[in-house]
């Protein structure tokens, strides 16, 4: 693989550079999965932000002539995935979720969750979509979920909890960036701590903090530079799911659901509560440990939950 200043020289097109930067990933080991899932798709988010254009490229623009200028930005650019181990979205300051752009940087982790797709089908068949008016996003972090709640439940009012100032800072840019003031409302609170109890949600939803001790002794550099607190759940990852599962109930309207992202440790959980009849839905664009609770399953199983 040529150097970075002979490949400003030499590389002309659009796909050089892409291809370049492919093989130096692969070369150096990196590893993915905050946006993308291989060195390639990698290279090209890197490369059209520099080159200010959109995701679907057509493909005679992979043959055009850069600028000298444009081709050194993108070398650097290329070359800092490398050196610095930071996931794309980082060095970009921009991920996508549900097919809306979100401010990022390393107070909050990189909006990657299934969710998505439950939010835009409007949690059919689980609820009606016509009868949600409330919406509570726990462990908010960028505000991702929230927002497309948001934008998908134009009438429903979205309260998005955080334990982090730093998270909330960041999902307050990103709710100014789509407009949604007047219906997203953020709030400092360690899960249900700091919401009052006269309040009823009709849909909970929260990508929670789940990742085991083992799982993240064994984390990537690239997964290091998120917040660990966002990460780390315990030994088995389900220390936050657990204090999910005792109060939800109390917060959700009598037809109201409980989503929740477990992630890996779905493993666990079923281990410690085999006899719940959690629904895990399939995902057509990847994904999975995600649960779904109905308000009168967490009252029936609301023993269970508290051992």
């Amino acid at each position: 693989m040529i150097n970075a200043n002979d490949a400003v020289e030499e590389l002309q097109t659009m796909g050089d550079l892409v291809r370049w930067g492919a093989s130096g990933f692969n070369e150096a080991g990196l590893t993915y999965g905050h946006g993308t899932d291989n060195a390639l798709d990698e290279a090209f988010l890197l490369v059209r932000h520099v080159l200010h254009l959109p995701h679907d490229v057509p493909a005679y623009m992979f043959g055009a002539r850069l600028t000298k200028h444009e081709r050194g930005q993108i070398v650097e650019l290329l070359t800092q995935r490398i050196t610095s181990r930071k996931p794309a979205a980082y060095l970009v300051q921009e991920a996508w979720f549900a097919g809306l752009p979100f401010y990022v940087d390393e107070r909050v982790l990189i909006p990657r969750s299934p969710t998505a797709e439950l939010i835009e089908q409007g949690f059919s068949p689980w609820v009606d979509p016509g009868n949600v008016h409330s919406i509570l996003d726990l462990c908010t972090g960028s505000g991702c979920i929230a927002i497309a709640c948001a934008v998908n439940f134009p009438g429903a009012h979205v309260i998005a909890t955080d334990n982090s100032l730093n998270a909330l800072d960041v999902a307050a840019i990103n709710v100014e960036k789509h407009g949604v003031q007047t219906q997203v409302e953020l709030v400092k609170s360690d899960v249900f701590q700091n919401l009052p109890a006269e309040q009823s949600f009709d849909v909970i939803i929260s990508n929670p903090p789940y990742v085991d001790t083992g799982d993240m002794a064994a984390l990537s550099p690239e997964f290091l530079h998120e917040p660990a607190e966002a990460l780390a759940a315990g030994g088995d990852g389900l220390d936050i799911v657990k204090q999910i599962l005792q109060q939800a109930a109390d917060y959700l309207s009598d037809q109201g659901i409980l989503v929740v992202e477990v992630g890996n440790s779905e493993t666990a959980l079923l281990e410690q509560f085999p006899d719940v009849p959690f629904i895990w839905p399939e995902f057509a664009r990847g994904g999975h440990g995600v649960f779904i609770l109905s308000r009168q399953e967490l009252i029936t199983y609301a023993e269970r939950f508290k051992h």
